[in-house]
């Protein structure tokens, strides 16, 4: 089956059976009872209980490529962009992908301090103030001239979204990085 032969909102995919699966387009998402994702496929009788989503690119298109999967981590289908779902399952999913990865978004350095090889770092972040430690250059992915990550030494990663509107003294501290 070609991409033209596909009906509009559809796809095909392969599962570990190797079987043409065709995937639809989704109708809404919700919640049950039990807090669980329900995802409502067109041309499905039954909807699907504890979904689950994951960003396919986190960092450099966090609102698209957005996989929806069954329980067992099937792929049921790939969201381009956020805006292919109706507000109300957009609100849902916008709630998990933020409950569901933490990565805080760095406002401010407020002190840094290095010590044996390990610096430590006091930012004000939009979750409220952090402090967490760095080994070196290698916990830093610089992703633009103006953006990077920064990974802590127990694997959490907070985002650095512009480090032009950092204050000149935590800017004067990154530009080693930078």
């Amino acid at each position: 089956m070609t991409p033209n032969d596909m009906s509009a909102g559809q796809e095909t995919s392969r599962n570990e059976h190797d079987e043409n699966v065709t995937v639809g387009r989704i109708e809404r998402i919700d919640r049950n009872a039990a807090g669980q994702l329900v995802v409502h496929l067109a041309g499905r009788d039954e909807p699907v209980v504890d979904a689950k989503i994951a960003r396919c690119f986190p960092w450099s298109k966090p609102d698209s490529y957005i996989s929806i999967r069954d329980a067992e981590g099937n792929e049921l289908t790939l969201l381009k962009t956020l805006d292919e779902v109706g507000q109300a399952s957009r609100r849902i999913l916008d709630e998990e992908l933020r409950d569901r990865i933490f990565n805080p978004k760095i406002i401010d350095i407020t002190d840094h301090k290095s010590e044996f090889g390990v610096t430590s770092i006091t930012a004000e972040t939009d979750r409220g103030q952090v402090t967490f430690q760095i080994r070196g250059s290698d916990d830093i992915r610089i992703l633009s001239p103006r953006r990077a990550l920064l990974r802590d030494i127990d694997g959490n990663t907070y985002e650095l979204v512009d480090v032009t509107a950092l204050t000149p003294k935590a800017r004067k501290f990154l530009e080693r990085y930078f």
